[in-house]
């Protein structure tokens, strides 16, 4: 055994009283995943997945789930515990993750989460505003006035209820800009109100490594991977959840350009190219929204040694 592999002993933890979150984070196919499992295995941690969209049964191949033998491998939480109707936010996350490590940590000293969903690292690291939970009867209004009057009104809408809001938020995203408008409705306030942005104390220290690779070479992976999802069905998967298609579940890079092929508008080839075009658009999107953190530290996935020395010491800072 080396003297790295001797230094990273989870017995030589034992000792130490202050418990640590490792947060991997980057854009999409930089590669967290198999870095998270050498992790895993060197802390003996199970791994909190930190995307929104592997919550979902149904969406397996479309986001590069965890495969069954990966899972047996090492104890995932948050993968595939949520069907296509269900609701869930970046608030609800904070609530459960929060709620799992408090349990976790009784048993482990060092724990993992993983993921490119910013909100939701986000809302594990620094903690989201309290904003009411929004009820079942002004969410399916909000959504069946937008498949009404589509997004630009709603937008219009939004810019009279919450003027500060507007020129701040992705006015593309239909999410975003349903969700501040059904707070404004049921609340009667603006969204902005609810806002603080007051960052959250954790009971444990956060370590958050960030890989990235050069644009070329991402670039690279990403299409080797969107290939590679068709290869291993990902037409077929997107054939069996079309019916669902209007959910904002499914508002999804890979599933929304296939469901594009099936109305007739695009053909295959071109459906295909635009998964590759969309997720390196969201790559480049995950990237801006990464690099405004200062307390990441960066690395090439395939600086692993340096990675395990920079956690090591981290957790054994005095």
């Amino acid at each position: 055994m080396s003297d790295t592999e001797k230094s990273f002993s989870p017995t030589s933890l034992n000792h130490s009283r202050m418990k640590h979150l490792i947060v991997l984070i980057g854009p999409t196919a930089v590669g967290k995943t198999e870095l998270s499992f050498i992790l895993a295995e060197k802390y003996h941690t199970p791994i909190l997945s930190a995307d929104s969209r592997q919550l979902y049964a149904d969406l397996k191949i479309g986001t590069a789930a965890p495969t069954k033998e990966q899972l047996e491998r090492v104890k995932h939480y948050f993968i595939g515990t949520l069907q296509l109707t269900d609701y869930y936010s970046a608030a609800q996350y904070e609530t459960d993750v929060m709620r799992l490590t408090d349990q976790l940590f009784q048993e482990h000293e060092v724990l993992l989460l993983t993921g490119g969903s910013m909100m939701y690292i986000d809302a594990v690291c620094k903690g989201i505003d309290d904003i009411p939970t929004v009820d079942a009867e002004t969410r399916a209004h909000v959504l069946a006035h937008y498949e009404e009057v589509g997004l630009e009104r709603l937008c219009a809408e939004l810019k009279l209820l919450d003027p500060a809001y507007y020129d701040i938020v992705d006015r593309k995203n239909p999410k975003r800009v349903i969700h501040a408008l059904e707070i404004c409705y049921m609340t009667g306030r603006s969204y902005t109100s609810f806002r603080t942005q007051t960052k959250k104390t954790r009971p444990f220290q956060i370590i958050k490594i960030g890989l990235r690779r050069e644009r070329e070479e991402l670039y690279a992976r990403i299409n080797q991977r969107v290939d590679q999802m068709i290869a291993e069905g990902l037409i077929e998967e997107a054939r069996h959840i079309y019916p669902y298609r209007h959910l904002n579940s499914l508002n999804t890079v890979g599933y929304k350009e296939l469901f594009q092929y099936f109305d007739g508008k695009w053909d295959l080839p071109f459906a295909i190219e635009k998964i590759k075009q969309n997720t390196r658009i969201y790559s480049r999107k995950q990237m801006t929204w990464f690099k405004r953190d200062q307390e990441i530290s960066w690395f090439h996935p395939d600086d692993q040694a340096t990675i395990l020395n920079y956690i090591n010491q981290q957790i054994n800072k005095p």
